[in-house]
């Protein structure tokens, strides 16, 4: 029997239907009954108004074990923090005469500030045209889009919401986190709105392959449940503090199979600030320039895993700190970068991974091999 393939999938929702079912109406006195063909009504007794109205809603058990009201504590705290969120696309009809507004998914968010800031993932909201954000409450807003990183797989949304209205959520650090402490995913899988689920860091320092095909590093692996309609929802700690966004699962079938990946919260403060004050992420650089064709042939003829530095900007902080660049005419062979920070760099894409963990302005030390010599050259980021 042929092995079924595990796929790594996102798990935001695609189109999302529901189903409704008529059971009877009242009104003006009277109960009608809907059957097949007839349609009879019949008087209804008089009741006493106060059994018509809804009761007061029943006290919550107070006799919960420790561990059980933590994590109701932990819920009630943290989902007026999270949004649903629901897209729209512009699509021309089967005929071509016309465009028509239709669904694209749906997925999840929550609030980064107070300023109406929503963060969720980039594929989530990739590709629409109009996104609607759906609050605890039910409030529902139409949101501006503000930026994306496909890369990290992360967008921010804007939302003209009251600022007493809008809950934070708590910032952890996912350094700090270990393998098998609990964590709590808050969601909208399959439109299911508010939905919690609970489990533990299966394993830190994943990969994961983002939008661009661009590593995500540092990832972790969960086994709460998650699936499509979770995307971009917070995973938290034990004390509602978030140190994660829900962004992908491996499974054979498309659903939850004990295997979810969330990217880091420290990504996350990164990239979001970038992007709400500029719209997209720039990483730190170097100031250097590569060639992939001869940094290959340079490389395999000396036998150096490394990245050489085909160019310097003269204008930049790495220029000044003595980086060389190559120089066909003068005879002269670039710097080739070997680590940085004490970072294996052996190729192009890692030098992009290692760089991406800094900021402009961070000092990094770059070591190089020379004609034949290490060195070590500190050398500002822009």
């Amino acid at each position: 029997m042929a092995q079924r393939s595990i796929q790594r999938r996102f798990v935001s929702t695609t189109r999302t239907l529901a189903a409704i079912t008529l059971l009877a109406v009242t009104a003006g006195g009277c109960t009608i009954e809907l059957n097949p063909g007839t349609a009879a009504v019949a008087p209804v007794e008089a009741r006493p108004v106060s059994l018509l109205q809804p009761g007061p809603a029943p006290e919550p058990y107070a006799d919960l074990r420790p561990d059980e009201q933590a994590i109701v504590e932990l819920f009630e705290h943290t989902s007026p923090s999270v949004v649903y969120i629901s897209t729209v696309t512009r699509r021309r009809d089967f005929f071509g005469r016309g465009v028509e507004n239709v669904p694209l998914g749906t997925g999840t968010g929550f609030v980064w500030d107070r300023d109406g800031h929503v963060v969720t993932n980039f594929h989530v909201v990739q590709g629409s045209t109009s996104i609607r954000v759906v609050m605890h409450d039910q409030t529902s807003y139409m949101a501006d889009y503000v930026g994306g990183s496909a890369r990290h797989d992360l967008a921010v949304l804007r939302i003209d919401a009251p600022a007493d209205s809008l809950r934070q959520v708590r910032l952890g650090e996912s350094d700090r986190v270990r393998v098998g402490q609990s964590v709590y995913a808050i969601g909208n899988p399959f439109g299911l709105s508010a939905t919690l689920t609970t489990g533990i860091i299966s394993a830190l320092n994943r990969r994961i392959e983002g939008l661009t095909g661009d590593i995500i590093e540092d990832v972790i692996q969960i086994d709460a449940a998650i699936n499509r309609g979770n995307s971009g929802g917070p995973l938290l700690d034990s004390r509602g503090r978030l140190i994660g966004i829900n962004s992908q699962i491996a499974s054979p079938s498309g659903t939850s199979a004990g295997v979810g990946f969330a990217i880091p919260v420290n990504t996350v403060i990164r990239v979001v600030p970038q992007l709400i004050g500029h719209g997209e992420y720039t990483p730190a650089r170097l100031g250097i320039t590569t060639n992939m064709q001869l940094n290959r042939i340079v490389t395999a003829r000396l036998g150096v895993n490394g990245v050489l530095v085909a160019e310097v900007d003269p204008r930049s902080p790495a220029a000044r700190a003595g980086l060389r660049g190559t120089e066909p005419n003068a005879n002269q062979l670039g710097d080739i970068i070997v680590r940085i920070a004490d970072e294996p760099v052996q190729s192009l894409r890692d030098l992009r991974l290692v760089l991406d963990r800094y900021e402009p302005g961070h000092e990094v030390e770059v070591t190089v091999s020379r004609d034949g010599d290490l060195l070590d050259i500190l050398v500002p980021l822009i």
